[in-house]
């Protein structure tokens, strides 16, 4: 909790460096910062735990931050914005630009990179993934988690073990499952594989995670 001289001080600093939002606020949008700060350390494969010790916030305040359940005070989104390494304005500024483009920067989780190909708007986001294949001795193990998945295969192939099924897609090829389903998805070679990828919210939650191993 920040003590009403603490405040005051962030209150101060914000209002010097960014003078223009003293007197104009209706580009400033709280209620979006906590997605904006999710993916943010997202890009950078941080954990919670990561960026709590870089900002000295608490995990379980972060998590609350990000999940839209609790207030974020200017104390804290400047901490966090040193804590990344990003401009303040990033993350409580509610862009006013009408360029269409999605400008995600990629990032690694394990052995995988990801790029974000749609906003933090809505239930379903749209990411690029390149995944190197994986030994030919590699056994794969499934697993299951809440969500649902779509995969489309840009370039290599793709392995698809759901259940007892056992499919590989091609180039140009589709597939989409109930990821409560045991699964797996990987790259059997012999080069490096581009699918896009749709998650469900709790699909990105469990696929973005940092992890060494095919989902």
């Amino acid at each position: 909790m920040s003590l009403p001289g603490q405040q005051s001080t962030a209150d101060e600093k914000w209002r010097r460096d960014h003078p223009a939002h003293a007197t104009q606020t209706s580009s400033v949008d709280p209620a979006g910062a906590g997605e904006r700060i999710r993916l943010a350390r997202q890009q950078q494969s941080l954990t919670l735990a990561d960026l709590s010790e870089r900002s000295g916030i608490s995990v379980s305040t972060l998590s609350r931050l990000e999940g839209g359940k609790r207030k974020l005070t200017l104390e804290m989104v400047v901490a966090i914005a040193e804590a990344l390494g990003v401009p303040l304005d990033d993350l409580i500024t509610r862009s006013r630009a009408t360029d269409p483009r999605v400008r995600g920067r990629s990032f690694a989780v394990g052995d995988k990179t990801f790029m974000p190909l749609s906003r933090r708007s809505g239930p379903l986001q749209a990411y690029k993934e390149v995944l190197p294949p994986v030994h030919p001795d590699y056994v794969p193990t499934q697993s299951t988690h809440e969500g649902w998945d779509w995969i489309y295969v840009l370039s290599g192939r793709i392995r698809v073990l759901l259940g007892d099924q056992d499919v590989t897609l091609e180039p140009g090829e589709a597939a989409e499952f109930d990821t409560r389903v045991p699964h797996a998805v990987l790259n059997p070679g012999p080069g490096t594989a581009e699918i896009i990828n749709l998650f469900s919210t709790a699909g990105e939650r469990f696929h973005l995670r940092a992890s060494t191993s095919p989902r």
